[in-house]
């Protein structure tokens, strides 16, 4: 992330659009294609948040097997259906508590391919070899699970095909469909639609880099053998004279997961500003799939408001020479209090040729919304052969061409810097925090947001915090 001011005249704005769709609630249902003669397992539901809406959704489930052999449970899947409150909006799968253990239950959501009035996605619970066998009338016991709003949103459930606020104990529950090694066994799904459709499964194999971010502090030995620098050096961008405090990077509890905090702060002068960035120490990420969830913020922690304050996700590699066509960079960047000729907040996904640093000269690919970010997003950022492609909440938010591939590998960096000191003369101290809850990267797999939300729920399933099989080198 070079320090540079962007002339507005390279900005290239796209429209972003999301199709809501809405109508009428209560229709009817298709029978399942499973028979009495081969229901090998019965599905039963029951919640403990009964309201219209709720701070998140809590189907429990236990799964009993009413046939006359084994059932292994990785061969069973169940799916919940439900209306997701908009387009956009995503969602996030966790077990409070489980008789068969958290660890061995999986979450992913899915997307139906005839939506209803009721349903438009579905939760497909599944499970891994440890969770075990269930012999002839024997079940799972308790599978207290929930999905709540990435943004956490209140939702609305009272409008979900599978919800039954009436059910606050277990009972048979039709609504929600069973799978036994790939045939339908229970259930009937949402009109249109077939249980046996492919799901949205969490991607498998493949070199990937994964880190939850569970570390004590910025001096935590692990930060540094899992492959991080947390930055001390001077230098660009940002303020100049600016220094880059290891010390403001923190890391704490939200949402239940381990979060890593940014802090960047100032008094209005070069010698008061701090800056934070944390990278990866090699460059050897290029082609597949990367992602993270964010929290940008329009407003300082404490402290007068008004700093042009950058706050990113992004990879890049190194500039050799003023032009060289061997550069590569790819920018998730908001600027809650505008910047670089824009008056308000922005938020620019960019794709880098090359540049040239004085005079400033630059060749790249913009796409940019003018609105508040503010809050929890997800993004991801895929780069194939043909194109490099930005999702923000699972949406489409820009594409750019082939001619911005990478050519060489790039490291992957979080930094918060301030573009200058001109947005708030107050000598009075404030401080502004960007917040980094996981990253992910699969290299040469393009992956849906679907699917990196899969992964990532599958990896925080089986309590992994870091992996890196990603090779030094192409």
């Amino acid at each position: 992330m070079t320090s540079r001011t962007r002339p507005t005249s390279l900005r290239t704005a796209v429209a972003t659009a999301a199709a809501v769709a809405t109508a009428a609630a209560g229709l009817a249902a298709l029978p399942a294609t499973a028979s009495a003669a081969t229901d090998d397992v019965t599905v039963q539901y029951r919640t403990s948040a009964t309201g219209a809406t709720a701070d998140q959704t809590e189907p429990w489930f236990r799964i009993r097997n009413t046939g006359d052999g084994t059932v292994q449970l990785s061969a069973v899947k169940i799916r919940y259906y439900f209306k997701a409150d908009s387009s956009g909006t995503s969602y996030r799968f966790a077990c409070s508590w489980a008789v068969r253990g958290c660890s061995n239950i999986t979450g992913a959501f899915g997307t139906l391919s005839s939506p209803t009035a009721t349903a438009d996605r579905y939760l497909e619970i599944g499970f891994t070899p440890g969770a075990g066998s269930l012999t002839p009338g024997a079940d799972t016991g308790d599978m207290q699970l929930r999905f709540y709003r990435s943004d956490w949103q209140r939702l609305q459930q009272s409008d979900d095909y599978s919800f039954g606020p009436s059910q606050t104990a277990y009972a048979d529950w039709p609504k929600v469909t069973a799978r036994l090694s790939g045939t339908t066994v229970w259930g009937t799904a949402p009109e249109g639609n077939d249980p046996t459709d492919p799901p949205t499964e969490p991607p498998t194999g493949g070199q990937t880099l994964f880190d939850d971010f569970n570390y004590t502090g910025s001096g935590d030995p692990r930060i540094s053998s899992n492959g991080w620098n947390v930055r001390s050096n001077s230098g660009g961008p940002g303020v100049p004279g600016a220094t880059w405090a290891p010390e403001n990077v923190t890391f704490a509890v939200s949402g239940g997961n381990s979060v890593m905090n940014l802090r960047s702060q100032t008094a209005g002068t070069a010698a008061t500003t701090k800056q934070t960035e944390v990278l990866t120490k090699a460059t050897k990420f290029k082609n597949g799939t990367y992602a993270a969830r964010v929290k940008f913020s329009d407003a300082p922690v404490s402290g007068p408001d008004g700093d042009r304050v950058v706050q990113t996700f992004f990879t890049i590699n190194d500039l050799k020479a003023p032009m060289a066509d061997d550069y590569s960079e790819y920018d998730f960047e908001y600027l809650p209090n505008g910047g670089w000729g824009e008056p308000s907040h922005i938020l620019y996904t960019t794709s880098w040729e090359t540049y040239n640093p004085d005079p400033w000269q630059a060749v790249n690919q913009h796409s940019q919304v003018r609105q508040s970010y503010a809050g929890w997003h997800d993004l991801v950022l895929t780069i194939d052969d043909s194109a490099i492609r930005y999702y923000i909440d699972g949406q489409l938010f820009g594409t750019h061409d082939a001619a911005y591939l990478p050519e060489r590998p790039m490291s992957i960096n979080f930094n918060q810097w301030l573009i200058d000191l001109a947005g708030q003369p107050s000598t009075t101290p404030r401080s502004y925090d960007e917040q980094v809850d996981y990253v992910l990267h699969v290299r040469d797999r393009v992956l849906t947001p679907a699917q990196v939300a899969a992964m990532v729920a599958s990896y925080r399933a089986a309590g992994t915090t870091f992996e890196d099989t990603v090779p030094n080198g192409r």
